[in-house]
């Protein structure tokens, strides 16, 4: 321990705190928000288009392989957006034990949702 003393201040805090992360996990929130402008645009442009239509018309629209990865991008891009959000509300936030499970749970959750819509539009899209 006595090395401890013997080191500056700043020489102890080097590689502590949010500093390498923070930003990380600003950048990722940016461009995955950049990526869902056009995507929701023409999500919700889609859907309008698409909403006097029958389920048989709008399944053959979901089965056109453009739509499927379009749709799936949209859901990989909104659930990571979401959970990036969340962590950092929790992290903010969340000033108890808690914290861990929360970041956990908030987490699994996105992904869960996210794998949920992915399944069921690949469903539609190759069974229909």
């Amino acid at each position: 321990m006595p090395e401890m003393h013997t080191r500056s201040s700043f020489a102890r805090a080097i590689g502590l705190g949010s500093a390498k992360a923070g930003v990380e996990t600003w950048w990722r929130e940016r461009v995955t928000a950049v990526a869902l402008v056009p995507l929701t645009l023409w999500f919700v442009g889609s859907l309008i288009a698409e909403s006097g239509s029958d389920y048989a018309h709008f399944v053959s629209w979901l089965k056109a392989p453009v739509t499927t990865i379009l749709i799936v991008l949209m859901l990989i891009g909104a659930f990571w957006h979401i959970a990036l959000g969340l962590q950092v509300i929790i992290e903010d936030y969340v000033h108890s034990a808690a914290k861990i499970p929360a970041l956990i749970l908030a987490r699994l959750a996105c992904f869960a949702f996210a794998a949920a819509g992915i399944l069921a539009t690949l469903r539609i899209a190759f069974l229909g």
